[in-house]
């Protein structure tokens, strides 16, 4: 080898690493985002997440739930506002909470309670007009919730939406725009922007100290709650989530102060402030949810005990009580991730707490430029040392390594809450470790593997191993062989295909496509292509195979019994069931790597193929699923088989005996031996033109197996009763098509 190539294969090994430091590099700018990369970031923390989970929530913030108890004893959801009005009063005035906040929205108005009735009798007596009018009046139950709001802190809740108003028209009203103090107004950071609302009932959102959002545009694109927005635009103005609204009643409603650094080119919002209290947030004004533990974490209070005033007054005196449901159908179901189903208020539960506590987890602006350095330090350590060690010490650094990022980033996650990202530095270690591994491996071992290269799309890796062991044995020079070939096709697979979407066309072909390899694999089988549905395969090349016809066969019973199996779960998926055909031959065959100087491939020719594709075009005109030649048959001589006919196909002119294969010998029930033995008999019957034997004996068969050989056989007999084939017939049948 001349300097030249030396060198150059000297620069591929740091080269590669370098590329795939590269690629870290990019993804970590965000120049060029990697979706996977993405995902595993997702999982490393939701790992650290369930792994530092205090399991322990406050005492102070209490969730009064709509239970299945409160409904059993109250009735269905929604209830008489005149209800929600009277647990309030309970609320406040018995147990003397803080504050409440709302998880549900209030946007019909009261058609339920005493005020339905009323309305209903006015409605049937008009003549009481003026008793009931003031009636209805005092008790409207909208009115009597909006009195109580009047006079307690209370934050309501409210939906709000990217969809176009226009589509679906907003509902109700808004409570009042934040008071935003910031140095770089908030139009220059992308604040998730609303389109349409669906908010509380005019009268009691006016009555009540603030309303805010419990909808989340930020959610993960795998559904995951990690991240929830503090602040919402709708039409210029801005509005307070609901675990920020419950907190800001609770101290007299401060303006929110946004903590930013840059400037209108480049702002970058880093916290919102409250009242001292700080909230880390990122440029869309997203905060990470402080999960405090799994479903439960908080204390659930049943509706129904609040009204019948049996919780401990200790339990709810000062607290910070959110309004929610945990009753089946009217849960609020939310992914997070410590668990798949969490409830909705729960998360303002957690996020409440959060704020109070200061407990959030940030990730400050100068986090990229962080990763970025790492990547660099460990991108330039690994390309340069790893070459110098022995792949046991790489094994082993590396692990180290791995041991090194992960407890640095729990250490930066638990003492300083700051969410440095984890999936990057590892899978670039891990990427260029296996890169180098396999550098060493391939370019110590690049000339003994190339039969693996040669025959690895034709042949199962166990024949492949064989090869390998004695590479001197096998050519790509075309040479003739005595062989077995397979060839199946579908049955109706045009009409099939026409009921489908391309898409489920692709993945029905990959279903039954790749059991169906397996089996011809599994068989030491060679797949020479695939046709559309069809699949060509045969035996005895590359590796000679002295059992290639019994190989075939059982390869071929196989992939009938793969297909009935098959059936059920395609009929699950909506796909019809599919049934194929396969004929099987044996003989002299051509086989080698043909074609041309632009696309080479590794198959057989000869008349022996030709007559196996035959076979398996006459499958349906017989009713069998599987046909083989006599020469097929005889070489294959474990099995019993049921001979089908003497025929002429077409391009042939000697006749061929067909053969079905049945089983193998000794391990066929009574039943199906003598059914075999009396079609037998049945068709030396016919071959000797003795038609009302054969006639009889085929009769009696079909009684028991409805097959449409038998039909097959009986119409012949009807056919030469009427028209004799002379004292000179041989007995063959000749098809005219392929």
């Amino acid at each position: 080898m001349t300097s030249a190539p030396k060198t150059l294969l000297r620069l591929i090994r740091p080269a590669g690493s370098l590329l795939i430091m590269l690629i870290f590099l990019l993804h970590a700018t965000g120049y060029w985002s990697f979706s996977v990369f993405s995902r595993i970031e997702q999982l490393t923390y939701d790992i650290r997440i369930n792994q530092t989970l205090p399991n322990e929530g406050d005492p102070q913030i209490v969730i009064v739930d709509i239970d299945e108890d409160s409904l059993r004893e109250i009735g269905q959801f929604p209830w008489p506002r005149e209800y929600i009005a009277q647990m309030l009063y309970i609320l406040f005035s018995e147990y003397e909470i803080s504050t409440i906040g709302f998880d549900i929205v209030f946007a019909e108005p009261d058609r339920q309670g005493a005020n339905e009735v009323l309305t209903n009798m006015l409605a049937q007596r008009p003549e009481l007009k003026d008793t009931l009018e003031p009636l209805i009046e005092e008790m409207n139950g909208d009115r009597q919730f909006a009195d109580l709001l009047s006079q307690i802190p209370a934050v309501l809740g409210f939906y709000m939406d990217q969809e176009p108003e226009e589509q679906t028209p907003s509902v109700g009203q808004l409570p009042a725009s934040l008071e935003i103090v910031s140095p770089i107004e908030p139009k220059y950071f992308p604040i998730p922007k609303a389109h349409r609302f669906s908010a509380n009932q005019p009268i009691l959102q006016s009555s009540a100290m603030s309303g805010g959002f419990f909808d989340n545009p930020l959610v993960g694109d795998d559904g995951v709650f990690r991240k929830v927005p503090m602040l919402q635009e709708y039409k210029g103005q801005y509005f307070q989530s609901l675990s920020l609204g419950v907190v800001r009643s609770l101290l007299d409603n401060p303006p929110v102060e946004m903590i930013v650094s840059g400037d209108e080119e480049n702002p970058l919002l880093e916290a919102l402030d409250i009242g001292g209290f700080q909230i880390p947030v990122d440029n869309h004004g997203g905060a990470l949810v402080p999960y405090h533990g799994g479903r439960g974490t908080f204390e659930y209070i049943s509706v129904i005990d609040v009204f019948r005033q049996t919780v401990p007054k200790e339990k709810l005196e000062g607290a910070i009580v959110l309004f929610g449901a945990s009753a089946p159908g009217l849960l609020d179901l939310r992914t997070t991730p410590i668990e798949s189903v969490y409830p909705g208020v729960e998360v303002h539960a957690n996020l409440i707490a959060g704020i109070l506590h200061q407990s959030f987890k940030h990730q400050p602006a100068y986090t990229i430029g962080g990763e970025i350095l790492l990547i660099i330090v460990l991108g330039l350590l690994l390309t340069f040392a790893l070459p110098r060690v022995q792949p046991i010490f790489i094994l082993v650094g590396g692990s180290l390594i791995f041991i090194c990022i992960w407890s640095g980033n729990l250490w930066l996650w638990t003492d300083y809450n700051w969410v440095f990202p984890l999936a990057t530095p590892l899978l670039l270690s891990a990427s260029i470790i296996a890169y180098q591994l396999a550098y060493g491996y391939l370019i110590e071992s690049r000339g003994k593997r190339q039969l693996t290269r040669l025959f690895g799309q034709y042949v199962p890796p166990e024949l492949v191993d064989e090869m390998d062991q004695d590479p001197g044995s096998i050519s790509l020079e075309g040479e003739s062989r005595d062989m077995t070939v397979l060839f199946s096709d579908v049955r109706g697979f045009t009409t099939i295909s026409e009921g489908l979407t391309p898409e489920e066309l692709t993945r029905l072909m990959n279903a039954f496509l790749t059991p169906i390899t397996g089996v011809i694999h599994d068989h030491r089988g060679t797949i020479d292509k695939y046709m559309g549905d069809a699949v060509m395969a045969f035996w005895g090349a590359p590796l000679n195979d002295p059992k290639h016809a019994s190989h075939g066969v059982k390869a071929g019973l196989e992939m009938i019994r793969v297909m009935h199996e098959l059936g059920p779960e395609f009929k699950k998926r909506g796909w019809p069931e599919l049934r194929i055909g396969v004929g099987l031959n044996i003989g002299m065959m051509n086989v080698g790597n043909m074609g041309s100087e632009f696309r080479m491939a590794y198959t057989v020719l000869g008349d022996a193929v030709n007559l196996g594709s035959r076979l398996e075009g006459l499958t349906k005109q017989y009713g069998v699923d599987l046909m083989v030649s006599e020469t097929t048959a005889a070489a294959a001589s474990e099995y019993e088989y049921r001979q089908l006919d003497l025929v002429r196909v077409k391009g042939k002119h000697e006749p061929v005996a067909i053969f079905e294969p049945i089983g193998l010998k000794g391990m066929l029930d009574q039943k199906t031996t003598e059914n075999l033995e009396k079609f037998h008999q049945a068709l030396e019957f016919f071959k000797n033109q003795q038609w009302g034997y054969a006639e009889r004996l085929l009769n009696e068969l079909k009684e028991v197996d409805q097959h449409l050989l038998y039909d097959v056989y009986l119409e012949r007999v009807q056919h030469y009763r009427e028209a004799p084939p002379g004292d000179d017939w041989d007995g063959v049948f000749t098809h005219t098509s392929k």
